[in-house]
């Protein structure tokens, strides 16, 4: 192992929350490939660019999500949706059966093209055994869990918590507090890592817990950010003294 990568004797925060899609899994790379396949094999979104089709994509999925995060609607019903109305947006609306195939050929390639955040998990490989890690995510348990056992990491993460499952979507103090419970451990003794500044900031913080940003998309901060800001996982050693228990923000 390079010197640079080995555990250090840094004192660790007992308990390190980690938010799933976008921070250990490749979530926004992973549907910005599977559209351009997409494209690629249908004439029904071509026109906007492929920036513009993710952004529009994102948004409509940030819109609609709560309800499958929260276990109200299935997945599927939502997928299919979704390429009703981004196809309406693109000039080319569709049918429901027609947006139900476009969804199923999204998800298919979704899936083989699916991928983890780079150093994301050595980083949590470096430190498993040696602090309890914990996922907090707004999402649904099955599809969570399913996301783990691809990067191969549900032997790491100690244990996964949920929004279906809590009933409380992140930024809600509940589902921190939830992972708190879980884990054992006082808010004082965990650090939170995440992509969203609302969700997995803010909403950590409001349960009392220390955040960092994962910011690898370099997006401009809050005016009064105020919180520790890491663009990539590597070196993994200068991601563990981020997150040590003997640093203070």
């Amino acid at each position: 192992m390079p010197r640079q990568d080995r555990p250090s004797r840094l004192r660790l925060p007992p308990l390190v929350l980690f938010d799933l899609d976008d921070t250990i899994f490749d979530h926004t790379l992973t549907c910005r490939a599977a559209l351009a396949e997409l494209r690629r094999q249908e004439r029904d979104l071509t026109g906007p660019s492929l920036d513009d089709t993710l952004s529009e994509y994102g948004r409509l999925l940030n819109a609609m999500h709560t309800d499958v995060m929260l276990g109200r609607r299935t997945a599927d019903d939502v997928r299919a949706e979704r390429f009703e109305r981004l196809t309406e947006w693109a000039g080319h609306p569709v049918a429901r059966a027609r947006a139900e195939e476009l969804s199923s050929t999204y998800r298919r390639e979704y899936q083989r093209l699916r991928r983890a955040v780079p150093g994301a998990p050595e980083a949590i490989r470096r430190l498993a055994g040696r602090a309890k890690i914990g996922v907090v995510t707004n999402n649904t348990v099955a599809e969570q869990v399913e996301k783990l056992a691809f990067l191969r990491l549900d032997g790491d993460v100690d244990f996964l918590v949920t929004s279906e499952e809590v009933g409380r979507a992140k930024p809600d103090p509940a589902i921190f507090r939830a992972a708190l419970e879980r884990g054992k451990h006082a808010p004082r003794d965990a650090v939170m890592v995440g992509d969203s500044w609302a969700s997995d900031v803010v909403g950590a913080r409001a349960a009392g817990i220390r955040a960092v940003w994962f910011n690898r998309f370099e997006t401009p901060p809050p005016a009064k950010p105020g919180a520790a800001e890491l663009t990539s996982f590597r070196p993994l050693a200068q991601f563990e003294r981020l997150i040590s228990a003997d640093r203070r923000h």
